[in-house]
C-alpha cells in the first residue's frame, strides 16, 4: 500500500480556546470543526509537528468562506478590529507559540495581516460577491452570528421566491430544526413525502391542497439546504437526495396538474395537452442542457455571467416562478389557462438561454474572456 506523503496531508484546523456561545444550540468548537471538515480540513486539539495549521479563536464566528480563503494564504492572519482571528502557520513554523499568542487575544508577530473589514477577497475564491462576514460571538446573545450565518449560506443568485418571500420564515424554521436537532436529511425526507402529496392532489384535481403541500415543500426544500450549511452537516448523500428530488419532480407535478384538469371542469383538448406538456417538460430538459453546456464549455454558471442573467434567474421558468404562475391562474379558477401561460413561459425562457449560450461561445470564438460581472 502507497505511504501517504506529509504534503498530500490536508492542512490541519485547531480552534483555540472556549467560549460559552452556542450558536444553533451547538458547542462553538463542534461547528468549528464541522465547518473546517466541510472545507477539506482536518480538525485537532493542537498542532502537529511539520504540519502547516490554521489556527482559529473560538471568541469569533465567521463565514465558511474564509476557511477557503485563508487555506490559500500560508503565513496570513485574519483580524476583527486588531484582535486575531485565524492565523495559517506554515509547517516550518512554531505553530505552538501562535496558538499561545491566539489564546491570550495577541497579534502573531510577523505575519501578513488580513482585516476582516476590508480584506480583498476574490469571486473564485467565495463564489459571493458579498464580503464574508467575521463577528464577536456572544453567550448572551447568539442570534446575530445565527443570522449571518443564514445570510451567508444563501446563494446570491436564485429566484425571487427564495431570495425574498421565504428567506425570514426559512430562517427561523432552520433555528428550530437546528436546536431540535433535526437532521438535514430528515427534513429533506419531510419535504419529499410534501413533494409526492402535492403530485397526488394536483393529479386528483384538488390544486388548493396541492399547493399548500408543494409550498411547504418549497420552503422545506430552502431549510434543509442552510440547515446542513449552518449546522456544518452537509452529507454527499444528502446532497444527492436533495438535488435529486429537486431535478425530478418538476416535470411530473406539471404532468399531474394537466391530469388533474379533467375532475376539476377545465380539460385541455388531448393534442393540445400533449403540445403544452412537451413544451413544459422539454423546455425545462432543454433549460438543464443548456446550463450544463455553458458551465462546461464556458467554464462558468449561465446565471451569474452578466447583470442582466442574474436579473433573469429571478423569473426564468423553473418551479417557483412557475408555481406563482399557476397559483394566480388558480385564483381566476383557470388553472388551464396557468399551464399554458407556464408553457409559453417556458419557451421564452429558453429562447433566452440558447441565445445566452450562443452569445458567450462567439465571444470566446474571437479570444475574448467570458467572465462574471460577480468578479468585478
Amino acid at each position: 500500500m502507497p505511504m501517504t506523503m506529509p504534503d498530500e496531508l490536508p492542512l490541519l484546523f485547531v480552534p483555540v480556546g472556549t467560549s460559552a456561545a452556542r450558536p444553533f444550540a451547538m458547542d462553538a468548537r463542534e461547528r468549528a470543526c464541522r465547518l473546517a471538515a466541510n472545507a477539506g480540513l482536518e480538525c485537532a486539539d493542537a498542532p502537529q509537528p511539520d504540519r502547516a495549521v490554521l489556527l482559529a479563536s473560538m471568541d469569533f464566528a465567521w463565514d465558511p468562506a474564509w476557511l477557503k480563503a485563508m487555506r490559500s494564504r500560508p503565513g496570513a492572519m485574519l483580524t476583527l478590529d486588531g484582535a486575531p482571528v485565524m492565523v495559517h502557520v506554515p509547517a516550518d513554523a512554531n505553530a505552538a507559540a501562535a496558538a499561545a499568542r491566539l489564546e491570550d487575544h495577541q497579534p502573531v508577530n510577523g505575519y501578513e495581516l488580513l482585516p476582516g473589514e476590508s480584506a480583498e477577497l476574490s469571486y473564485a475564491e467565495l463564489r459571493k460577491r458579498e464580503r464574508p462576514f467575521v463577528m464577536r460571538l456572544d453567550a448572551e446573545d447568539p442570534e446575530p452570528v445565527e443570522r449571518a450565518a443564514y445570510d451567508a449560506a444563501y446563494k446570491g443568485v436564485t429566484d425571487v421566491l427564495t431570495l425574498y418571500l421565504w428567506r425570514r420564515p426559512a430562517f427561523y424554521l432552520t433555528r428550530w430544526a437546528a436546536r431540535a436537532r433535526l437532521s438535514p436529511n430528515l427534513v429533506t425526507l419531510v419535504g419529499a413525502i410534501l413533494c409526492v402529496l402535492a403530485f397526488v392532489f394536483f393529479w386528483t384535481g384538488d390544486y388548493w391542497w396541492g399547493v399548500l403541500s408543494g409550498f411547504i415543500f418549497m420552503v422545506l426544500d430552502t431549510v434543509d439546504g442552510k440547515l446542513a450549511r449552518v449546522t456544518g452537516a452537509s452529507s454527499k448523500w444528502g446532497e444527492i437526495f436533495d438535488h435529486g428530488i429537486d431535478i425530478v419532480h418538476p416535470p411530473i407535478w406539471y404532468w399531474a396538474w394537466e391530469h388533474g384538469l379533467t375532475a376539476y371542469g377545465r380539460p385541455l383538448e388531448p393534442v393540445f395537452a400533449t403540445m403544452v406538456l412537451w413544451a413544459i417538460i422539454g423546455g425545462y430538459i432543454a433549460q438543464r442542457i443548456i446550463e450544463g453546456i455553458f458551465i462546461k464549455r464556458i467554464g462558468l454558471e449561465i446565471h451569474v455571467w452578466r447583470p442582466v442573467d442574474s436579473k433573469f434567474r429571478l423569473v426564468t421558468a423553473r418551479r417557483n416562478p412557475n408555481m406563482v404562475i399557476l397559483v394566480i391562474a388558480l385564483l381566476f379558477g383557470r388553472p388551464d389557462l396557468g399551464l399554458e401561460l407556464v408553457a409559453w413561459w417556458t419557451i421564452a425562457s429558453l429562447i433566452f438561454h440558447a441565445v445566452r449560450l450562443a452569445q458567450a461561445r462567439e465571444r470566446l470564438s474571437r479570444g475574448q474572456a467570458v467572465v462574471s460581472w460577480l468578479e468585478a
